[in-house]
């Protein structure tokens, strides 16, 4: 880093913007949804039944894990572990 000790650092730091709201809410529901996502995974992988309904329907899926089924949201489970 050229030399910048901590203090220089943390000056730097203060000069920038703060965040826009909408990172910092999405920032602190990461951790849970990484959770969620990983719990749904797991039961998919272990039972075909719950696979196939996961499948057939991924929006009705996240909204019983309490995840709302956004769009965006959606169509990147899709593209990542939906490949059938």
């Amino acid at each position: 880093m050229g030399g910048y000790d901590e203090e220089r650092i943390g000056e730097l730091l203060r000069t920038l913007p703060a965040a826009p709201d909408a990172w910092v809410r999405a920032a602190q529901e990461l951790p849970l949804a990484r959770l969620t996502f990983d719990r749904i995974l797991e039961r998919a992988e272990a039972d075909a039944a719950y696979r196939r309904a996961l499948l057939a329907d991924l929006e009705g899926a996240l909204s019983a894990e309490g995840v709302e089924p956004r769009r965006d949201l959606v169509e990147a489970l899709r593209r990542l572990y939906i490949s059938d």
